[in-house]
């Protein structure tokens, strides 16, 4: 029976971006209707900020994650071109080159030599690129899947405070949306240590830390700037 084993770095493309989305579009649209909110502003101000910050939010986390990511594959295509061009023209150099690099990891010269001709016979590029570029499949930048999640991550994010801004009275909706805001961050922190393998603890108060600092700052800020009528 085949040994199968699953292992956290699978998740690190999309969990990045996810967790990233998620709780940019929890704090951000959380903190800015709750500073709109402290400001005295009317409900219908109060709205249509949450709103305009989870469309703009959303967006913005696509198109910044796509050319992040897009820079990296640009700079991997490079980087994989390059060596493509260095083993049609020099296959014993870069043949020994690899040798070299399984010696450094503890490998007999002779045995290291072996390998490495087994390799470079079955898939060179390939080969090269993992051990000597450290590219690999589960590390491979896509832009376009990078934006999607940072997308629907935000949105998804940003919807409890957006929901609460539309149904929750004008009187309660800073303190409402701040106190479900941190709870929901901290199952949110949680929830993403768990599945990268991290402690849960840490994971929900450094997110719980910054979402609290955040609101806090914009409530003030809205306190000392906002209408006095």
């Amino acid at each position: 029976m085949a040994h199968v084993e699953q292992h956290h770095t699978g998740r690190v493309g999309w969990l990045r971006a996810a967790v990233l989305g998620a709780n940019d579009g929890l704090i951000s649209t959380a903190s800015l209707v709750v500073g709109v909110a402290s400001a005295q502003s009317s409900h219908q101000a109060v709205l249509l900020a949450a709103l305009a910050g989870m469309v703009a939010g959303a967006l913005s986390m696509a198109a910044g994650e796509y050319v992040s990511v897009s820079s990296q594959a640009d700079t991997e295509s490079a980087d994989l071109a390059k060596e493509k061009r260095e083993l049609a023209s020099n296959p014993v150099a870069e043949q020994a080159e690899l040798a070299g690099i399984y010696v450094a990891r503890g490998l007999p010269a002779t045995l290291a030599t072996e390998v490495a001709d087994n390799l470079m016979q079955h898939d060179a590029l390939g080969a090269h690129a993992r051990d000597e570029l450290g590219i690999t499949e589960v590390s491979r930048a896509r832009p376009l899947q990078a934006a999607l999640a940072s997308a629907a991550s935000f949105a998804a994010g940003a919807f409890p405070p957006v929901l609460a801004a539309l149904v929750l009275p004008r009187p309660f909706l800073a303190p409402a949306i701040a106190g479900s805001s941190l709870i929901l961050l901290s199952i949110l922190g949680a929830s993403a240590a768990r599945l990268g393998g991290a402690s849960m603890m840490k994971g929900a108060a450094r997110v719980t830390f910054w979402g609290t600092l955040a609101m806090g700052a914009t409530a003030l800020v809205g306190r000392l700037f906002g209408a006095t009528a």
